[in-house]
């Protein structure tokens, strides 16, 4: 086969409305958004062979800066080899996303209308990144302003007294919705819950240690469930998933005061074959994915294992849903273990954030490392059977809340209200280089390569198109050489790090 080669720099070309760069002195730079302006990346336009494009992020300021290749016939082949196999086919991706929690919603509040539909449009809209996978809270979670659930005050085990709270009217429906109207209602949506009411608990708490549920509360937990499906659905908005409940371990951990609900994997593989599986498969919401364990790379396959031993158990759950906060300590090699376990219940990841160590910054401006941080899980992840990749909060404040238990954090979106604006970082544009060119329905491709400190991930497409994520996290210009045994070859310069999307027809 001829093989066709190309060199390209990647320098990058404008965008319709460029990013409003602002350094504060970190290792990168935010972009400034406020009611009148913010940066975008409008849909790419289809190109026919031999041309392809590229998209790049970098930490010299570039954001998906685009530019546009076109083979030449070479049959040189650098050393330096990124491979795709493009007859190697894996898992299908569901979506990439984040976290409708009380917190977005109060810093969208805290903004203007004009700056709100820019911030939304910045994730949802197809001049944006294009979240396509959004996980909504059930209920109260670390956060939101209080402590709360939907069955609050007296022991109300048949559930008389649910109702939605004024959160979810406030500062989660209203912005769903919008969201749902930006994506043309190509929006899906898994629900998590973080506490039960306490009277349906052993510590009667929202958080503390050994918070399990009560026994004799287990089926009025799985009708809780049901109850707020109900009242979403009243306000048009249906679920694609469920998770049994967000950490579970933090029950079990000493001081946390992260709000939970216990589960030893026993417990919960009785709950899920006796009450959650069947009631939900009786419902009106009976195609709903079930997912288990919303939990660290630490309990995988053991937990899944010990849960999914009974056999009606395993019948009911679709999919294991993972944590990312300690992937940094733990081989991603997990999760192709926990995979070749249960080769039919798919992986997604459906939490991450950013400072949230102790020893961290918890808001850090302008960071690329932590952008890198993303872009280097998420490969990680894909590369290891994980379907989809759903980011914590949306949008936090400059201290990273609210929070009512001071569990501050870091977010792709930093809201600045006095000023009237709001600060795409990093971590944006590293998740965007995914969920604006892996749309839901692509396939994860083979690929691989020997590059010293760059990462690869290829996808196909629904529309044929294939598209080659690349983080180089050298710091300077790395030459490779992409090879597509289906296209060719082609040289590009990945500049310092940098995300690069390659993206051919």
């Amino acid at each position: 086969m001829l093989l066709v080669s190309a060199l390209v720099v990647l320098t990058g070309h404008s965008l319709a409305q460029e990013c409003q760069k602002r350094d504060y002195g970190n290792d990168g730079h935010v972009c400034v958004c406020n009611s009148t302006y913010c940066d975008t990346v409008p849909p790419p336009n289809r190109v026919e062979p031999p041309s392809y494009l590229i998209y790049t992020s970098n930490k010299a300021g570039l954001r998906f800066a685009k530019s546009e290749g076109r083979f030449i016939e070479s049959n040189e082949i650098s050393d330096k080899t990124i491979q795709i196999h493009p007859n190697e086919k894996y898992q299908e991706i569901f979506g990439w996303g984040g976290a409708f929690t009380d917190s977005t919603g109060v810093n969208l509040n805290s903004l203007d209308e004009p700056a709100q539909d820019n911030l939304l449009r910045a994730y949802f809209s197809n001049d944006g990144i294009e979240y396509s996978l959004c996980r909504v809270p059930i209920g109260g979670t670390d956060f939101s302003e209080r402590g709360y659930s939907y069955d609050d005050g007296d022991e109300d085990p048949k559930l008389e007294n649910f109702q939605l709270a004024p959160e979810d009217f406030k500062l989660k429906i209203p912005f769903i919705k919008k969201a749902q109207n930006l994506t043309g209602g190509n929006l899906r949506f898994f629900a998590s819950v973080w506490t039960a009411p306490k009277w349906m608990k052993t510590n009667r708490e929202y958080n503390g240690m050994w918070g399990f549920l009560r026994y004799e509360m287990y089926q009025s937990w799985a009708d809780y469930f049901v109850k707020f499906f109900d009242k979403y659905s009243e306000q048009g908005i249906q679920f694609w998933g469920l998770v049994t409940g967000n950490e579970p371990s933090l029950a079990m951990v000493p001081f946390t005061k992260i709000n939970s609900v216990a589960w030893t994997p026993a417990m919960l593989s009785t709950w899920v074959r006796d009450n959650l599986g069947p009631t939900i498969r009786n419902s009106s919401y009976s195609k709903i994915k079930i997912m288990m364990l919303d939990d660290q790379r630490l309990f995988l396959p053991w937990y899944p294992k010990l849960v999914l031993n009974d056999e009606t158990t395993h019948k009911y759950v679709d999919g294991i849903a993972v944590h990312w906060y300690y992937d940094f300590l733990l081989s991603p090699r997990l999760l192709t273990e926990t995979h070749d376990s249960f080769p039919d219940k798919f992986l997604l990841a459906t939490e991450a954030c950013h400072g949230d160590k102790p020893f961290q910054k918890h808001v850090d401006l302008g960071s690329w490392f932590r952008g890198e941080e993303y872009a280097k899980d998420i490969i990680q992840d894909v590369q290891n059977w994980v379907t989809g990749w759903v980011d914590w909060n949306m949008a936090l404040n400059l201290q990273g809340g609210p929070t009512y238990i001071k569990n501050f954090v870091d977010s792709p979106i930093i809201v600045n209200s006095s000023a009237g604006e709001f600060y795409k970082q990093p971590m944006f544009y590293a998740l965007g280089h995914f969920s604006k060119f892996v749309q839901r329905g692509s396939i994860r491709l083979g690929s691989s390569t020997f590059c010293d400190n760059v990462m690869v991930v290829a996808f196909q497409r629904p529309d044929n198109a294939t598209a080659v994520v690349i983080l180089n996290r050298a710091n300077k210009v790395v030459p490779v050489t992409v090879v597509d045994n289906a296209r060719g070859s082609t040289k590009l310069n990945l500049s310092e790090s940098s995300i690069t999307t390659m993206l051919y027809w």
